[in-house]
């Protein structure tokens, strides 16, 4: 059995995948198996597989796309390894990063997973400083301290400090809470740590940039925002918090997540569903609202021209 077991979704990345599997292979902790699942991807994937000679390499390929989180859960279902990471197919591992978290979880059994920081680099693979910088502080990674989490449902709900590429757990604590959650495509990272703290599990942050997390075109675009927003409603729908501190912020973001949803639905041309998310995220901000119910009147062929405007006088 493999000490660690690192799990690697992809789809039709063939370009970028190669940069993950080699940041695993170039660990410095080499008591690992590497999980490659291949949800349906038509660009050559499996060819570039096959190519590849060592043992430890497990490919799962499934024939037709089953969805982001489905892919994922076929990978652990697989694991074997005392502890697990799943990172994306653009991402990549620094080479201490398994040695370096895998040392904080044998020393302490009672310590459910690590988390790091990360670096941002680019589609050519360069580290970008200064988003890297603004980036730790937006998720509160720069004034969280080292060592166990005291207030972890804060810092994972409201501060989103970990984030699941960058973190390496205890495979039995993720069995026992099912992993993530089937048929779930956006927000599923969210969603475990939130379970996890609820579940009273106790996480660690070790300060160091540790991953490499790629910021790249394909993330962007109205047609990724949507279904982006569709599932960050159902994850912030999920739970009620007993803190009215921590209930409060869950309500105000899930307002918030519905009135720009219905802004997008506005503006994409679904003018009902949109104007009813609009309406129920209005107190977030009534001006936005008024503003977007004002533009669902417009034809739809200038709806997005006018929506461009108004982002450019905002910017």
């Amino acid at each position: 059995m493999p000490k660690i077991t690192v799990c690697i979704p992809t789809f039709n990345r063939i370009s970028l995948l190669p940069y993950a599997i080699a940041s695993v292979l170039n660990q410095s902790e080499q008591d690992f198996e590497l999980i490659v699942c291949d949800d349906g991807s038509s660009d050559g994937t499996p060819e570039l597989i096959s190519e590849y000679t060592d043992h430890r390499i497990k490919y799962i390929r499934h024939p037709q796309n089953i969805g982001k989180s489905n892919n994922m859960r076929s990978g652990f279902d697989t694991a074997s390894g005392e502890y697990f990471i799943k990172f994306d197919d653009d991402d990549r591992l620094t080479p201490n990063f398994l040695a370096s978290t895998a040392a904080i979880l044998d020393q302490d059994s009672s310590i459910d997973f690590v988390g790091t920081d990360h670096w941002i680099i680019d589609i050519n693979n360069i580290k970008d400083e200064v988003k890297t910088e603004e980036n730790s502080h937006r998720w509160g990674r720069k004034d969280l301290p080292a060592g166990i989490v005291d207030n972890l449902l804060e810092v994972v709900f409201v501060n989103q400090s970990f984030q699941i590429g960058a973190t390496l757990f205890r495979r039995q604590t993720l069995q026992e809470l099912g992993f993530m959650l089937p048929n779930m495509q956006n927000c599923e990272d969210n969603d475990l740590f939130v379970r996890l703290a609820l579940a009273g599990k106790k996480g660690y942050y070790l300060p160091g940039l540790l991953m490499e997390y790629r910021y790249h075109t394909e993330q962007q675009g109205i047609n990724r925002a949507i279904p982006y927003l569709f599932d960050k409603i159902r994850y912030l729908e999920s739970y009620k918090f007993e803190s009215e501190e921590l209930e409060k912020i869950r309500q105000e973001r899930l307002m918030e997540t519905q009135l720009l949803l219905g802004l997008r639905l506005i503006e994409k041309g679904e003018t009902q569903k949109g104007r009813e998310l609009v309406l129920a995220g209005q107190s977030f901000s009534t001006a936005k609202a008024w503003t977007g119910l004002g533009l669902s009147l417009l034809p739809v062929g200038l709806r997005g021209k006018a929506f461009d405007a108004l982002r450019q006088m905002r910017g």
